[in-house]
């Protein structure tokens, strides 16, 4: 076993390897040769994959790598003869025409972005569409009794009757998991599952998926968390620019070289090194805080002063809850909780009172949500990228199309985006390239300064370190940098200094020298303070 597989800790030690020797011959899943075509751009070419009963084979790759498009075709979105190649399940060909006939043969898909009825109870979401019924009218003692039993069966202690939208993440992930087995599935396939859950989460959901591997279920686990995969898979599949890379036990490989898979080359450091040389104070902020729009006298964001200067990229740590978001959202302008503080833009005190305010004050925002707050998913990337700042390119009264495109085209080439043009509608890049877009939309208002709320979350190693290297770019030439990440080594690697928040109040600050993960959890917890 490797030491990835060693190293990380909160995962269940009951995890065990699936002995491929013991497969019985054929798969229970081939998917051969499996090729698909958008227009102007090959999705996949040639794809193979293949999954045994009592498997957890992981798939991953960069994102655009072709493999939510593989699990599509496998689940019927995208029917035959939509895509070449060929589908067999037990050794018997098969042609989806749709979800339905891909759920009949016992495969179903559990993606990212969770299809839940919030508004409906748990029992009715598992049979949403199947529900039992006798002369039209539908049977609801057997519809909670049979969901009830699924719910005992991975051990939720769930009352069935309760609505989906009263449940955590990662309970409405069971049941996600639920309805899938309730359609006899025996194919699951998993689209980052972990990606919303807490550390305790992830345990008692990789405890269910290895109850369901010893029960024969075969599973397919897409995620970018590497250290997840090594843990989980029997099998890792890796995928590139729409090719199958390889195919190897788990056991036989290691981090470094899958990455290498899915990047095409070796990779070194992760963080690029730093050269930052430090202005002027760009942004101060003076006794900030903010009260919980739904709970009044709870303050979300505690006193808190800080300031950042030119050419500086400061990381904001902190556990979840900790008031890192709600505090950059207050001083752009966007938290809807009453907010006091003064904000100073280069000295000079400023009113930001809506975002718009903080766009004319030389302040951006990459948000934490950028499908909710960050893009217009259904408008094209040049309209996405203008959106904030079309005045720089427009004139007084009319908008000059010729200086939007030419300057979508600039950005589009600086921040490496793979689309066929800026005129790509965004809702059909990748999560890593929607980022980028997000991430040029700012820099086209030629910010002062620029607020990175979890600016790499569930996007892929190569597209990190993309992403990275942009952000040590413009702290070089000195844009001030307020960096916000749930991952730790992000923060250390990439900031010139650290502020730690624990419940809405400053309880560290740190020298990049001084920040060691065990100091910053130390403040993160509120156990120890610190004061450069």
């Amino acid at each position: 076993m490797s030491d990835e597989r060693e190293a990380f800790s909160p995962l269940p030690s009951s995890i065990h390897s699936y002995d491929m020797t013991n497969a019985g011959g054929s798969p229970l899943l081939e998917m051969r040769d499996i090729t698909k075509t958008f227009p102007g751009v090959r999705a996949l070419d040639g794809v193979t994959f293949d999954l045994h009963a009592g498997e957890i084979h992981a798939l991953v790759g960069e994102n655009g790598a072709g493999k939510s498009t593989l699990m599509k075709i496998l689940g019927g979105v995208y029917p035959h003869p939509q895509y070449g190649g060929e589908i067999l399940v037990e050794g018997e060909l098969r042609r989806f025409n749709g979800v339905r006939e891909a759920e009949a043969a016992g495969i179903a898909v559990i993606y990212q972005e969770l299809s839940l009825v919030k508004e409906m109870t748990i029992g009715e979401n598992i049979f949403l569409g199947r529900e039992p019924h006798s002369f039209g009218i539908i049977r609801w003692d057997e519809i909670y009794s049979r969901a009830g039993k699924l719910l005992a069966d991975l051990h939720l202690k769930l009352d069935p009757r309760t609505p989906v939208g009263h449940l955590g993440i990662g309970q409405q992930q069971m049941v996600e998991i639920a309805k899938a087995l309730s359609q006899e599935a025996r194919i699951l396939v998993l689209d980052e599952p972990t990606a919303a859950l807490t550390g305790a989460e992830v345990e008692s959901l990789f405890n269910i998926l290895n109850q369901l591997r010893s029960q024969g279920v075969a599973m397919v686990y897409i995620s970018h968390k590497l250290d997840e995969v090594f843990h989980l898979s029997d099998r890792i599949t890796v995928l590139r620019d729409g090719r199958t890379v390889g195919t190897e036990r788990t056991t036989e490989l290691t981090t470094a070289s899958v990455i290498a898979w899915m990047v095409g080359r070796e990779v070194g450091d992760i963080f690029p090194e730093q050269n930052h040389e430090h202005g002027e104070v760009a942004l101060e902020i003076k006794n900030m805080s903010v009260e919980d729009p739904n709970l009044a006298g709870k303050k979300l964001v505690d006193n808190i002063s800080f300031n950042v200067k030119r050419g500086e990229v400061l990381g904001v740590a902190g556990l979840m809850g900790a008031g890192r978001s709600d505090l950059l959202m207050a001083i752009f302008g966007a938290h809807a909780g009453r907010t006091i503080g003064n904000v100073l833009v280069e000295g000079k005190p400023v009113r930001i009172t809506r975002p718009s305010d903080a766009i004319r004050n030389g302040i951006g925002f990459v948000t934490e949500d950028r499908k909710r707050f960050g893009l217009i998913l259904d408008q094209t990337i040049l309209n996405n990228m203008t959106l904030a700042g079309l005045k720089h390119l427009s004139g007084r009264f009319v908008t000059s199309t010729d200086a939007e495109a030419a300057a979508g085209e600039r950005s589009m080439q600086k921040l490496r985006i793979k689309a066929n043009s800026v005129f790509a509608v965004a809702g059909t890049l990748s999560g890593g390239n929607q980022q980028k877009v997000v991430l040029a939309k700012w820099l086209l208002t030629n910010p002062r300064v620029l607020f990175l709320d979890e600016p790499t979350r569930g996007i892929d190693v190569g597209a990190k370190q993309e992403i990275y290297a942009q952000i040590n770019e413009l702290a070089r030439k000195g844009l001030a940098i307020v960096l916000v990440s749930s991952e730790l080594p992000e923060v250390l690697g990439l900031s010139d200094r650290v502020i730690v928040l624990h419940e809405g109040r400053v309880t560290g600050e740190f020298s990049r020298a001084q920040a060691t993960p065990e100091a910053v959890m130390s403040c993160a917890t509120g156990s120890a303070q610190h004061s450069t």
